[in-house]
């Protein structure tokens, strides 16, 4: 068995030395066998892997998926499951997204994700992340996801640590890892209990690598390239004990996707119809899509509409509007603060806060704010909450990483450093009906997000009467109610 063990170690290397076999990680390990019953895999995911599964050359589903979690999330293991959705379904407008960040532990992510995940609205979320089991902010982000949005989970299971204190071929009753595997396991824990509360699916990653590596008579620091973050073996071992939850089988019940998102055709008696070619349709939901149908309009002769939500344009309702994560740290690639709030109605521009003074041994850091719009709008300290002048911007104490970064990598501000970041809409108040080029493809434009998930109604009123070029609309409607004090 010492031999096995060798031999795959030294597999690790000859991969390490070969852009071929690079470009085929799986090519040097034995076989995974996952940990659990593959026929339940994916039960959880069937909104996803239908959209997926049912895509073919004459129609395209789009699909979003993010990646969301700590620096062990951005490994190359993620790259394998994307290229493998890709792969296996070909026919699928698939955008994937990583917006996981290092170091991040669910109390500080809890903060990033408000910018990051919730705005982004994906289909599926693949997510996992040490620290805040105790303290609730793990299990807070994902009841947000499925309070905010209408995607689907996968929560991984940690993959297996090992800490420097040990030698890899240490004690396994060391007080040290019993510390660290007593974490794992309640991370293990609260996973397998959202799972089945919330309906999330489930890969039971650190119960897989156990059995691999007992199989081949392995250690955990066979797997590690440190403490944490995996090598070539264990990118593998996550990646192949993720990927068969990923399937698709008709065979299970829809009945807790199959009203999450709902398309109502055009010509579907709930859509009203007037004589000026105005559509109407009352809802429930916190978003709501229009799917445009192929026109006769000459090129670059687009129909227009007004977009009334509840009779007033979207750009009246403050909850359609976010402030997008800021540029990074000048190093170590964090954003420059953690979390934007607002107290005063936003407006769509472009923001800026220049560093006015940096003293990182005094840990001083003050800076002026301005927007694209707004004008100047105050100066901060980052050990205080900060109120814009206009309300629009709320940075509380300790949010900025910057001086952090900094005192990390042992480095001096630059000189031009500056901090950017955008007020997006989460709407559309004229519907400009875009060219529909390939009738395979679907082109959705998003009229309205993340307003309150209840009863609403939409009217599409056209700038010139006449019929829209409308195919359907797309319903979203959470499956949790936003819980009180949210």
């Amino acid at each position: 068995m010492q031999l096995l063990r060798f031999t795959l170690i030294l597999s690790l290397a000859l991969v390490a030395c070969s852009s071929d076999l690079l470009a085929q990680p799986t090519a040097k390990f034995a076989p995974v066998k996952p940990a659990g019953d593959p026929a339940t895999f994916g039960a959880n995911i069937q909104r996803t892997m239908t959209l997926l599964a049912t895509s073919t050359p004459e129609k395209r589903n789009r699909v979003r998926i993010l990646f969301y979690g700590q620096s062990v999330t951005r490994n190359p293991w993620w790259e394998d499951v994307a290229n493998d959705l890709r792969q296996r379904f070909p026919h699928a407008d698939l955008e994937i997204e990583n917006r996981a960040i290092g170091g991040y532990g669910g109390p500080v992510l809890i903060n990033t994700a408000e910018f990051d995940l919730y705005p982004f609205y994906p289909d599926l979320v693949i997510f996992h992340v040490w620290s805040g089991v105790e303290t609730g902010h793990q299990e807070k982000i994902i009841r947000r996801i499925r309070e905010r949005t209408t995607a689907e989970v996968l929560l991984w299971t940690s993959n297996l640590r090992w800490p420097s204190t040990v030698p890899p071929d240490g004690d396994p009753q060391h007080p040290d890892v019993l510390a660290k595997d007593a974490q794992d396991q309640a991370i293990s824990d609260l996973y397998f209990r959202l799972g089945r509360e919330l309906n999330c699916e489930v890969a039971d990653v650190r119960t897989g690598m156990q059995h691999y590596l007992k199989q081949h008579d392995l250690v955990v620091k066979d797997t590690l390239r440190d403490t944490v973050h995996p090598n070539k073996l264990g990118n593998f071992l996550i990646a192949e004990l993720v990927k068969p939850h990923l399937r698709y089988d008709p065979s299970f019940p829809d009945d807790k996707w199959k009203d999450l998102v709902t398309e109502i055709p055009v010509n579907e008696p709930r859509v009203q119809h007037k004589d000026d070619g105005s559509l109407t349709l009352k809802f429930q939901g916190n978003r709501i899509d229009v799917i445009a149908a192929p026109s006769d309009a000459a090129a670059g002769d687009a129909a227009k509409a007004d977009v009334l939500l509840d009779g007033k344009s979207p750009s009246q309702f403050p909850e359609l509007y976010y402030h997008t994560r800021p540029s990074p740290t000048p190093v170590a690639g964090r954003p420059a603060f953690n979390r934007i709030d607002h107290r005063a109605p936003l407006q769509v521009e472009t923001w800026t806060a220049r560093i006015l003074e940096c003293d990182l041994e005094k840990d001083v850091l003050r800076y002026e704010v301005s927007g694209s719009k707004t004008g100047p709008d105050g100066t901060g300290d980052h050990k205080q909450r900060f109120v814009s002048n206009s309300g629009r911007v709320v940075i509380e104490p300790r949010m900025w990483m910057v001086n952090w970064s900094l005192r990390y990598r042992k480095q001096s501000l630059p000189q031009d450093y500056k901090v950017t970041w955008e007020t997006r809409p989460l709407f559309v108040d004229v519907w400009q009906s875009p060219a529909v080029t390939d009738a395979a493809k679907e082109y959705p434009t998003v009229l309205a997000q993340g307003f309150k998930n209840g009863d609403h109604s939409l009217t599409l009123k056209p700038q010139t009467p006449g019929k829209l070029p409308v195919k359907a609309f797309r319903i979203y409607r959470p499956p949790l109610k936003v819980s009180a004090g949210e």
